[in-house]
């Protein structure tokens, strides 16, 4: 959506058949729209370590941001911060391993670009939410990149490409091309070693 507004209207909206728990402004402000106990309809088709159907499992926020169809920008830090805060508390209140906190284009790569690659995980992760590589080993050949992927958490029967940018939207942010190069291989290898 283009606007926070916009997207607490859509959110809102029983026939719009979607909803999230959480929606976090541009200036930090949070609205909480669901329960954390029931079902919001963020994720969709989805799957993350073994498990579909997310939507039952998962707690979802939104973050706005116009997203790559109305202006992509960076994410202002009062929003971050916000973001940081609100799954501090969240992670406080459920066992949620870091491994398990991805983004919709993790859970669907092949439908869903957000947060994108503006997002800051890595400062998320120093804080404590998510996790992140601070070194990568050697790169892997390239028959191991599917498995390693599999072993981070993405389904392993969508196009290569289609799930290497989606690893790369989240964990090799100055390039988005698909193309999984020693660099991309690497660092795939560091996040399966946190994850494995």
């Amino acid at each position: 959506m283009r606007t926070g507004p916009d997207a607490i209207d859509r959110l809102r909206d029983p026939a719009a058949k979607v909803s999230s728990h959480y929606v976090v402004e541009e200036d930090g402000t949070v609205f909480r729209l669901v329960p954390e106990q029931r079902r919001a309809a963020h994720a969709g088709i989805s799957h993350w370590r073994g498990h579909t159907a997310l939507n039952g499992r998962s707690i979802g926020i939104e973050i706005v941001n116009p997203g790559h169809e109305w202006g992509y920008r960076p994410f202002p830090a009062l929003q971050m911060a916000a973001v940081c805060d609100l799954c501090l508390e969240i992670i406080a209140r459920h066992p949620i391993p870091a491994r398990n906190v991805v983004a919709h284009s993790d859970v669907a790569p092949d439908r869903k670009e957000d947060p994108g690659e503006l997002f800051d995980w890595d400062g998320l992760a120093r804080n404590g939410v998510g996790l992140w590589p601070r070194h990568d080993p050697a790169p892997p050949p390239d028959a191991a990149t599917l498995p390693l992927l599999g072993t981070i958490g993405y389904r392993t029967d969508l196009p290569l490409p289609v799930l290497v940018t989606a690893f790369q939207r989240h964990w090799l942010q100055h390039r988005t091309d698909g193309i999984a190069d020693a660099d991309t291989r690497a660092r795939i290898a560091a996040v399966a070693a946190l994850c494995g």
